[in-house]
Order: C-alpha cells, then structure tokens, then sequence
C-alpha cells in the first residue's frame, strides 16, 4: 500500500478544519461577546480564502479554475448577493430577536443538534422547491448556468433567491422557538458547509457521504443529467437519502454540470440581463 501524500491529507482534513473552525469561532464569539454579524460575515471571508487556496493544491478538476474574466463576474455577482443577502439578513434577524426565545426550553447542548435538523429539513425544501415551482427556478436557475463549479460561482445567485432561501430557513428556526445562539451556531456550520460542497477540491470522504453533503454529491446537483441531478442538501444528506434524491455512488461524477436548457438563461457574464430576466419571464 502506498503512503499517503500531502494532497492526500489535505482531501481528507478539509472538512474537518472547516467543522472544527466553526466550532472554536462560536465558543470564541460567546465567550467573549463579539457581535455575531460580524463575526459571521468574517468567518466566511476566512472560510472562502482557505477553499480557493484548496482549489489550487488539490482541484478536483483543473479546468473548472475561474479564468480573470469570470473572476470579475463572480466578484460581482459575489457584492451583489452579499448586499442583498445582507439586507435580508437584517430583516430576518430582526425577525428572530422578535420571536426567538431568551429562555428556551432544551439547553444550548441540545438546542443547536435539533435546529441543525430541523434548518437543513428547511434548507432542502426551500432548495427542492426551486427546482420544482416555475416561478422559483426563474430565480434559483441563475446559480446553474455556470458550466463550471468553484468556490467562487457560489455567489452566482439571484438576489431575491438569496433572501427568500435565507429567510425561510432562519425565520423557521425562530418561529420553532430555537434561540439566537442555536441559530448563530447553525448560521457557522451552514457557511462552512455551503463553501465546502461548491469547491472544486479532490475529496473522497467515503461512508460519511451519508452523513454529510460533500463535493462529490454537490457536483451531481449541477449535472445536465437530470436524472442524477439531486442532492439538495447542502449539509446533511439525510434529506436526500429520506426522500429519494440520493445519487451519488463511489466514483460517480457528472458527465457535464450547468444547464440541461443552456438557452433558457442569459449567460453569467450578462448580468444586468440576469438580474432582470426572471421578471421578464414572469410577464412574458
């Protein structure tokens, strides 16, 4: 058997960095008071530079590497879904410190398990229902146009879908009663995780494949093969597995990822053009 190499190690650590990473950022921001807005917002700049630095050492596929031109698409694309997301976030959040609980009933040990169950249940919804409803694939469709996946086209997104999917998430959490603190912890594992799965790094994380969403199913959800296109999840598979949308297999990876209708979007670069056309669609 030969020895493992660096790049080895490096595929089989990332995801636990990222977990671990999560994990020491909320108990350092609890115990020290820090603004948790913030603290997220920064966690996933820290998040984002340590995947691109990934993407270099271990690419899962070289050619999926952004050229300078998509850089500049993406970097946009990236300012203006953080700027919406952002808006929303402050809606949202406002929202949950009306209706989250100070004095839940589980302790925090027991309340951040439970709403990481129930937020990715929510997660996978709001994401299958923009697959599923017309009206939320004019939205949601602008994050399948690129025919590449990277950590940077993550942020190809409609601004209105980035509200709508982050509000139902959150909003779902605080009307369940879940308190700011569980929701915070799960808001860290959702950054770290929703990066990680977008990254074109070599990984092959075997049986927790069914405990976990990772690359190797992510890059299936962007297949042009509709048929193996699920994965909804972008944090626990248990969803995918529940609900028949589970198909990933050893050593299974799309043919092709983007558009199975390439035409039915303007490209990622027109982005005046996608920003409007869902409207378009709508009225047309």
């Amino acid at each position: 058997m030969s020895r493992p190499t660096a790049r080895d190690v490096l595929g089989v650590s990332a995801q636990p960095v990222l977990l671990l990473a999560a994990v020491t950022v909320f108990l350092l921001a609890e115990l020290w008071g820090y603004d948790r807005g913030m603290v997220t917002f920064l966690f996933q700049f820290a998040v984002l530079g340590f995947l691109v630095a990934l993407e270099f050492l271990i690419p899962h596929d070289p050619t999926w590497r952004p050229d300078r031109r998509e850089w500049g698409y993406y970097a946009v694309y990236y300012v203006l879904t953080a700027t919406g997301g952002a808006l929303g976030q402050t809606l949202v959040l406002l929202g949950v410190g009306a209706i989250a609980t100070t004095r839940p009933v589980l302790p925090l040990w027991g309340e951040i398990p439970l709403a990481l169950l129930i937020g990715s249940l929510a997660s996978y919804a709001v994401h299958r229902a923009g697959h599923t409803f017309a009206w939320l694939w004019r939205l949601h469709g602008v994050h399948h146009v690129p025919g590449k996946v990277n950590v940077a086209n993550n942020g190809v997104n409609h601004v209105a879908d980035v509200i709508i999917s982050q509000g139902f998430v959150q909003l779902s959490l605080a009307l369940l009663g879940f308190s700011e603190r569980a929701v915070f912890a799960v808001g860290l594992f959702v950054v770290a995780q929703g990066y990680f799965v977008h990254a074109n790094i070599r990984v092959r994380m075997g049986p927790l494949n069914y405990l976990l969403v990772s690359p190797e199913q992510h890059r299936l959800h962007h297949s042009t093969d509709l048929l193996e296109a699920g994965h909804y999840g972008s944090d626990l598979s248990l969803w995918d597995q529940l609900f028949g949308t589970f198909t990933w297999r050893p050593g299974r990876v799309p043919v092709a990822v983007g558009l199975a209708d390439p035409g039915s979007f303007p490209a990622t670069g027109r982005i005046l053009a996608t920003l409007v056309h869902p409207w378009r669609r709508s009225l047309g």
